[in-house]
């Protein structure tokens, strides 16, 4: 079927990541449904898919995710030559908003990483060790210290969900303190460590050689549960509501999407070159990186609007 083979192309060839391949999938079986099942690749037709998702009250991101993937496909069928042009291109898209990264702000992050510094410690790592796995004192330390070293990677490298995920034991280069991330596209880069993390990912990695019986290979997953099972997207996930919430703060959505934010924002508001932020964080363009200006320049308005001695009065001189 036209469907399954072009997801198969987003995985074996483009390399897009699973939740994209879902997203698109579901996309373009919606388009198939409306139409009938059948694949009515015409501007006129897919103008009047437009229109019906407008009609269904979708909003405009959603509105073009269905557009992109569908001219991810008819791109797919110009190259294979089953068709002759996109006809997608010609299709006007609706209008998007405009919205600037949700972040946490240095200061918070950083009295997160202090109040925490317990767990990610040497001292609870040695009663850890002293309790041994089978110790229910030792299984929560051990959660402790992996929801910790999640947030503390995420936001110390600004890597994706997926990434970290993928990660391996071998990926930790401890000598030259750097890490080795394979990202999307099959690209992979190198991310180097602070000094701490790296150190906290040492810590890390006897406590999980304590859980799972012994010394893991270089190939084995970095990130294991108390059981030796590697994570999963949904682990993550509630690894980092678990450790944000109800923290001081800390507000609206608590995800891994947003540490990745939040470094790039820090990196940009001291003076880090808007190249070097791209190369960390895997963008394949400048453009993706140049988003984060938006934060530090609305935040520079904000304070320039509340000290500028004419700027409050303004209003009422117009």
């Amino acid at each position: 079927m036209l469907i399954e083979r072009y997801i198969a192309y987003l995985r074996d060839v483009r390399r897009y990541s699973p939740r994209t391949q879902a997203l698109y999938a579901d996309a373009l079986k919606d388009f198939a449904e409306w139409a009938g099942g059948e694949m009515d690749l015409i501007p006129s037709r897919i103008r009047e898919y437009e229109a019906h998702l407008i009609d269904k009250g979708f909003k405009a991101r959603t509105v073009h995710l269905h557009l992109s993937a569908l001219s991810g496909l008819c791109n797919f069928l110009v190259k294979s030559g089953e068709l002759q042009s996109n006809p997608v291109r010609t299709v006007r898209r609706p209008k998007m908003e405009k919205r600037l990264p949700e972040y946490y702000t240095a200061n918070t992050m950083e009295a997160y990483l202090e109040a925490t510094q317990a767990d990610a410690g040497q001292e609870t790592l040695d009663l850890l060790l002293q309790l041994g796995p089978a110790d229910k004192t030792a299984v929560e330390l051990y959660r402790r210290r992996l929801r910790r070293l999640i947030i503390s990677l995420l936001y110390g490298t600004g890597i994706r969900r997926a990434e970290l995920i993928g990660l391996e034991v071998g990926s930790i280069d401890p000598a030259r303190n750097t890490l080795h991330v394979h990202g999307k596209g099959d690209k992979m880069r190198e991310i180097p460590l602070i000094l701490s993390l790296s150190q906290e990912i040492s810590l890390y990695l006897q406590a999980a050689s304590s859980m799972t019986g012994g010394p893991r290979p270089s190939d084995a997953p970095l990130f294991v549960t108390e059981k030796g099972r590697p994570l999963y997207p949904e682990y993550v996930d509630r690894a980092v509501k678990a450790e944000l919430q109800d923290r001081e703060g800390i507000s609206g959505r608590k995800s891994p999407h947003v540490l990745r934010h939040s470094l790039a924002t820090a990196l940009l508001d001291r003076g880090a070159d808007l190249n070097a932020i791209k190369e960390m964080l895997g963008h394949e363009s400048l453009a993706a990186t140049e988003v984060y200006t938006h934060n530090s320049i609305e935040r520079l308005k904000a304070q320039y609007i509340n000290a500028h001695p004419r700027a409050k009065n303004q209003d009422s001189h117009d």
